[in-house]
């Protein structure tokens, strides 16, 4: 019996530039590492690859100027709110920064006490204080002031009233609210850089009267004066690159990963499934912050990374189904049991607590944290035995 079950390594790669050839890269990159390290490739090993080398690859970058042409043609008034966006300075500074060089005035709307992936601006317990329901309660600069001073956020230390402010180049005005409408008081024309409440938040503001209303998603999703673009995402997705860029989230990820997968299977003959990735889908439980900036966690993937789990819980399985039994002869019912469970078990007390979260989400987690944001260097990812079961001998 083999003792080990899901294996995931982070794979070192050469540093990846616009115009290499990425397939190559990952498939000579993944081969190198089994010589090297001494361990074999097998059917339904999983390639994971970070979307930020794709996007590299492909050269999917914008600069400030050309985002900045895209909001002065689809708000040719001057005057923009801009609603709910993040607070990050990796994430959002420079599309702000872009986003003011195409207005002339903007109204910044800022979620509170956190921002949909829980970077907090105040506490719950700042907010009882003071009697603010965020729920109801929309804040002018002034009074917000007035009730909590200059907030820091608790990791970067940043203020980001006045930064946001700041790289807003003396244009914004800001105010603190939960519900988009809100921003309507001072303008009708509106972007919404929230993330996965972005459709429901345009649908708001279209119903409440709003003349004008594109989301990020909507900004750069053709090229304008030669930039990148992403044709379903535009700027979600997207990163600091350097002082006047970012880099976008890539294109064409589906096709990549049959590329991939098609180039592995060629020098390995082995099946293995490729998926692109971003960020995990998982919250801090310290400091309450949600990973996923990205619109989805994988972008693209192979076929047989469709789907849910359909697991027995086999902790459930011990204190139940085994009884009296112990070692061997309860490990052999429970790998019975394995082996005869049914294609779906939705529903089925045998499967409560198997999350069913797509593969893809999980897969994609896995990979971000194995590679980590940093310096490990290692932006392609190898999982192993991932869809073994306890009944796999």
């Amino acid at each position: 019996m083999r003792m080990t079950g899901t294996v995931s390594r982070g794979i070192r790669a050469p540093i990846i530039k616009n115009g290499d050839d990425l397939v190559e890269i990952v498939a000579v990159s993944v081969t190198e590492a089994a010589k090297s390290e001494g361990f074999a490739l097998r059917d339904r090993d999983i390639v994971g690859v970070t979307e930020s080398v794709l996007a590299r690859s492909q050269g999917n970058y914008a600069t400030l100027a050309q985002i900045a042409a895209d909001v002065r043609r689809k708000f040719p008034g001057g005057t923009v709110g801009v609603t709910l966006p993040i607070l990050s300075r990796n994430r959002f500074s420079q599309i702000l920064r872009g986003i003011a060089g195409g207005a002339d005035k903007l109204y910044i709307q800022l979620a509170y006490p956190g921002d949909e992936v829980g970077n907090p601006l105040l506490t719950w317990e700042q907010l009882d204080e003071k009697g603010i329901d965020p729920h109801t309660d929309v804040l002018e600069e002034a009074e917000f002031a007035a009730l909590f001073g200059k907030p820091l956020h608790p990791f970067t230390g940043v203020d980001y009233v006045s930064y946001y402010k700041e790289l807003a180049g003396g244009k914004a005005s800001v105010i603190f609210g939960n519900d988009p409408r809100a921003v309507l008081k001072y303008t009708k024309h509106v972007i919404t850089a929230d993330i996965h409440t972005r459709h429901r938040s345009k649908k708001l503001l279209r119903a409440a009267g709003a003349e004008t209303v594109f989301g990020l998603d909507e900004l750069l999703n053709e090229p304008v004066d030669g930039s990148g673009y992403h044709p379903q995402y535009g700027l979600l997705g997207s990163n600091l690159s350097a002082e006047d860029s970012v880099k976008l989230f890539p294109r064409d990820a589906q096709a990549f990963a049959g590329k991939a997968a098609a180039r592995l299977l060629s020098l390995t003959g082995k099946k293995i499934e490729v998926l692109v990735y971003g960020d995990g889908a998982f919250k801090d439980p310290v400091g309450g912050i949600w990973e996923l900036a990205d619109p989805v966690v994988s972008p693209g993937y192979t076929t047989g990374l469709e789907g849910t789990p359909n697991e027995l819980k086999i902790k459930y399985l011990a204190d139940t189904a085994a009884g009296d039994k112990r070692g061997e002869a309860a490990s052999e019912m429970i790998r019975d049991m394995i082996r005869r469970k049914k294609d779906n078990l939705v529903g089925d007390m045998s499967s409560q607590g198997t999350t069913p979260r797509r593969l893809t989400d999980l897969l994609g987690s896995l990979c971000d944290l194995t590679s980590g944001s940093g310096d490990k260097g290692t932006p392609i990812i190898l999982i192993q035995g991932y869809f073994d079961t306890y009944a796999d001998l």
